[in-house]
């Protein structure tokens, strides 16, 4: 027996459920909270060479979504392949929802199992560590360890496993994912040879060098420099899976085209980074005082998304890369995935606004409000401190906020972007005054419920539960009595710099006890949030895209295998 398989029948003995699994109505239920979208993107302005490296780049990402699968949890493959096996409506149901999820558990109900046989959670360490490894294991072992050893085993691209005597060791992705890497770069080159675009080629050829050394420096470095009608995004970059300490890069990829419009709208707002930085409500000697570079912007729509980047809630926007070494010489790209925000806007946020908003209020809920704001979320990710230095020693937020680190950095960069919003509007060209206001906050703030219906598993939803409890605690959100929300436009803005004020200091002095104190007060739902939410039973939760294009571009034809991720039939 596969050893993979050998984990599942142990697992199956052990596993622990509170209630039974889902049966397939449940089941039809839960996968009816992630609206189908179909994803259609014009293509025809392509050149041959590009429509063809486009092709290998959906293929390749397909590959990586073997190896997020690895990643995610120990057991996956080898369930996966059993449900494609089960042609049952139950069976069809489990592999469509696992499909969604990459994985057994489901993401919006904080990670519980929806399939019998698999642990009752998802273990919080992924598959980056051994599933019996302990923090304090891994911490014991790490303190026996020459410095550049330890650096190694902290890293963002090694997995750490147990050798034959038990004892930890840390590998290399290049060498945990060999056979699936060594395919991926091969597609990756096929791409890099059919495109004519110099930064595209350089990017990709760079890219699929780094597969195989483990050395990704030098593409994320070609990456910043990407300027390609395909923008694409592919390889080991969020840290959110690894629960335990937030170290371990997980496989994804975005393959989209540049929106060339709407991407030279935003370069305002990049240029003018510094005087945000300089105006942030922090104790003046965390702020930086000259930013890396300009950090681009890039307006694009999805063709497909894999891996990391697709499961469970889809991401909106991101801002990469998380080296900071190539953050501190280049800076950091943001990127905006516009029809994919379009369609969440469509599908959540405005229902949400009918239900948790009163009549008058919903009419300033707008998507341009939405867009820029997301925008500007991702742009502030790059604000604030990122090389920090304790007692003497260099470090940084992330290694000492450790499993903190994400939820609070997501409600750094939603707090930072609505103080950089309003300072825009204050100082510089930007449309401003009381009804640019009123549909920023209020937009902010109907979609501050659309974050918390993720479930307080996500990073961006426990950064959203502490940004609305701090926010009703100063007064510039209201709970009303009849379970409306509004913003207090007197208390708004004030509440809003305040609680950035906390939240930038707390990353500047790495104060691994202050934040959990924070977090353990505020990451929570109060209530009147939680009532709020119970109300939001007939919105979807979040979207599940179709990716008609990209099948239509690089068709995929299984053979015997049922293929979850494409346009939904039976089920």
């Amino acid at each position: 027996m596969p050893k993979s398989g050998l984990i599942l029948v142990l697992l199956g003995a052990a596993a622990v459920h509170a209630a039974p699994p889902p049966d397939a109505p449940q089941l039809q239920k839960m996968i009816a909270r992630l609206a189908p979208v179909p994803m259609r993107v014009d293509v025809a302005h392509l050149s041959a060479g590009d429509r063809t490296a486009l092709a290998r780049l959906i293929e390749a990402s397909r590959v990586l979504d073997d190896i997020f699968l690895d990643q995610f949890w120990s057991g996956n493959r080898a369930l996966y392949r059993r449900l494609q096996q089960d042609q049952t409506p139950i069976g069809r149901a489990r592999l469509r929802y696992f499909w969604l999820n990459k994985g057994p558990w489901s993401e919006i109900d904080g990670y519980t199992a929806f399939i019998p046989g698999v642990p009752a959670t998802k273990p919080s360490g992924a598959n980056f560590y051994p599933e019996d490894m302990s923090k304090q294991d891994f911490e014991k072992w790490l303190a026996t360890l020459p410095a550049a050893r330890q650096e190694d085993a902290k890293g963002f691209y090694t997995v750490i496993r147990r050798n034959p005597s038990r004892a930890l060791e840390s590998i290399p992705y290049s060498a945990a994912y060999k056979p699936e890497l060594e395919r991926l770069a091969a597609l990756v080159r096929d791409a890099a040879a059919a495109t004519s675009n110099a930064t595209l080629k350089k990017f990709l050829t760079l890219r699929a060098a780094a597969f195989l050394s483990n050395d990704y420096y030098a593409s994320d470095l070609a990456w910043m420099d990407l300027d390609a009608p395909i923008d694409v995004t592919i390889g080991p970059y969020e840290t959110y899976n690894d629960q335990l300490f937030g170290y371990k890069a997980a496989f994804e990829s975005f393959v989209t085209l540049r929106d060339e419009k709407e991407t030279a709208r935003l370069a305002f707002y990049s240029q003018h980074l510094q005087d945000v930085e300089d105006h942030l409500p922090e104790d003046p000697k965390y702020r930086v005082r000259k930013l890396g570079a300009a950090s681009p912007i890039r307006v694009v729509n999805e063709v497909f998304a894999a891996g990391d980047g697709s499961h469970g809630v889809q991401t909106a926007a991101y801002n990469l890369p998380n080296d900071d070494r190539v953050v501190q010489q280049k800076g950091s790209k943001r990127i905006l995935l516009k029809n994919i925000q379009q369609a969440k806007f469509d599908k959540t946020l405005v229902p949400i606004s009918k239900i948790l908003l009163s009549p008058a209020d919903q009419k300033d809920v707008e998507f341009e409000s939405f867009f820029n704001w997301i925008m500007a979320h991702e742009l502030t990710h790059g604000l604030g401190p990122h090389e920090i230095e304790l007692g003497g020693r260099k470090t940084n937020p992330r290694l000492e906020l450790k499993d903190l680190y994400g939820g609070l950095e997501e409600a750094k960069a939603d707090v930072t972007g609505m103080f950089a919003l309003q300072h825009l509007m204050d100082v510089h060209a930007i449309p401003g005054g009381p009804e640019a206001e009123r549909k920023l906050y209020t937009t902010v703030l109907a979609s501050a419920f659309r974050t918390l219906h993720f479930g307080l598993q996500d990073a961006h939803a426990r950064g959203q539960a502490m940004q609305m409890n701090y926010l009703l605690d100063k007064g510039g959100y209201v709970s009303r009595p009849d379970g409306t929300f509004a913003v207090d436009f007197s208390k708004i803005k004030k509440a809003v710099a305040d609680l950035d004020h906390d939240l930038l200091t707390l990353e500047a002095t790495g104060d691994y006890a202050g934040a959990k104190k924070m977090m353990d007060a505020l990451a929570i739902l109060r209530p009147e949030v939680k009532r709020a939410i119970d109300r939001l039973s007939s919105v979807p939760t979040d979207i599940a895209p179709i990716f008609l294009t990209a099948d239509a571009v690089a068709p995929r034809v299984p053979k015997g295998r049922v293929r979850p991720g494409g346009p939904a039939k039976a089920d």
